[in-house]
C-alpha cells in the first residue's frame, strides 16, 4: 500500500519543476551552461537596424524578452545615427536551448553574442565583416592592407540601450577590457548620465574562462521574477537597478503552525493502514 500511496504525493511536489520532461513549462530552464528553452522567439533574418551573421542557422531562438530587447535597441541605434550598417547578430539558442556547436553557454535563450558596429579608420560606417578582433587602440587588421576601426559611437549607444532598459534586464555585457575602456572614455567625455556609465561599468566584464571577447559583446540576459520560478536560474548577482521580486507576502499563524508541526504536509495520515476488516485496530 505504501509505495501507491508514495507516488501519488512525489507527483503533486514535483509537478512546477520545469524540466525536459515536463514540457507544458515554458521558457528558460536552469543556468545558461546547462539548460534547455520552451516556449522561445525566433529573430527575424533581419529587421530595423539588424541582420543576422547566418540568415539559414537554426540557432537564432530565444527568450522573447531577448528576441525584443534585440530588435529595440538596435533599432535605437539605427534611429539615433541613421545611415550606418546594421548591428550583425551572432548565435543565440536552438529552439529547444541545449548546446550548440561552439559555445560552451547559448542554452537556456537567455545569451546572443552581437558582432561589433565598425568603421573605416577614416570613421566611414562598413557593414562588419564577422568577428573581427579590435586592440586596445579600437583599430583591427582585416588582411595585410586592410583595417578597420571601432566604431565606438554606435556601440555605446548599443551598451547604453541594454543597460538602461527595463523590459530587457541585462545581467551581463562580456567584453575584453580594452572594448571596455573605449566605450566607458567616450560615455565620460559625453557627458552621459553618471547612473548609466556605472551600470555599464558593472555589467560590462571580461570573461576569464574563455577568450577575452575583443570581437564581440556577449550579452546575457537576467532571468525575471516569474522565469525563476518556473526555472530559471541566474548565473551572477542580480542588480539593484533590474526589476525587484515581488516581496513575499508574511506568514499567517496558519502557515506558522503547519511550519512548527513534526508533520507539516499529513504524511502520517497518508500513510497510515486502516485496519483489517474485523480487527480490533
Amino acid at each position: 500500500m505504501r509505495p501507491a500511496l508514495l507516488l501519488p504525493l512525489v507527483t503533486a511536489g514535483c509537478f512546477g519543476v520545469p524540466t525536459p520532461l515536463a514540457p507544458s513549462v515554458d521558457g528558460s530552464v536552469g543556468v545558461p551552461h546547462a539548460g534547455v528553452l520552451r516556449g522561445a522567439e525566433e529573430l527575424p533574418a533581419r529587421g530595423p537596424g539588424f541582420v543576422r551573421l547566418r540568415p539559414k542557422s537554426p540557432n537564432y531562438w530565444g527568450n522573447p524578452r531577448l528576441v525584443e530587447g534585440i530588435r529595440a535597441a538596435a533599432g535605437a541605434v539605427a534611429q539615433a545615427l541613421p545611415g550606418g550598417a546594421p548591428l550583425v547578430v551572432g548565435d543565440i539558442s536552438a529552439r529547444r536551448g541545449g548546446k550548440i556547436p561552439g559555445h560552451r553557454s547559448h542554452r537556456t535563450g537567455r545569451d546572443v553574442d552581437l558582432l561589433f558596429y565598425v568603421t573605416t579608420p577614416s570613421g566611414a560606417p562598413v557593414p562588419s565583416p564577422g568577428f573581427v578582433k579590435f586592440g586596445t587602440d579600437g583599430l583591427a587588421q582585416v588582411k595585410d592592407e586592410l583595417h578597420l576601426r571601432l566604431d565606438v559611437e554606435r556601440n555605446w549607444v548599443l551598451v547604453r540601450e541594454l543597460v538602461s532598459s527595463r523590459e530587457a534586464q541585462v545581467q551581463w555585457l562580456f567584453a575584453s577590457r580594452g572594448v571596455e575602456a573605449l566605450l566607458i572614455d567616450y560615455a565620460r567625455a559625453r557627458g552621459e548620465p553618471p547612473d548609466v556609465i556605472w551600470r555599464a561599468e558593472t555589467m560590462l566584464l571580461e570573461p576569464g574562462d574563455s577568450s577575452p571577447h575583443d570581437d564581440h559583446i556577449h550579452v546575457r540576459f537576467a532571468c525575471s521574477a516569474d522565469e525563476e520560478v518556473a526555472g530559471c536560474e541566474g548565473g551572477g548577482p542580480r542588480w539593484e537597478w533590474l526589476v525587484s521580486h515581488p516581496p513575499l507576502p508574511e506568514l499567517d499563524a496558519r502557515a506558522l503552525g503547519e511550519i512548527a508541526s513534526e508533520d507539516p504536509f499529513g504524511l502520517e495520515a497518508a500513510f497510515s493502514v486502516a485496519p483489517a476488516p474485523g480487527g480490533d485496530g
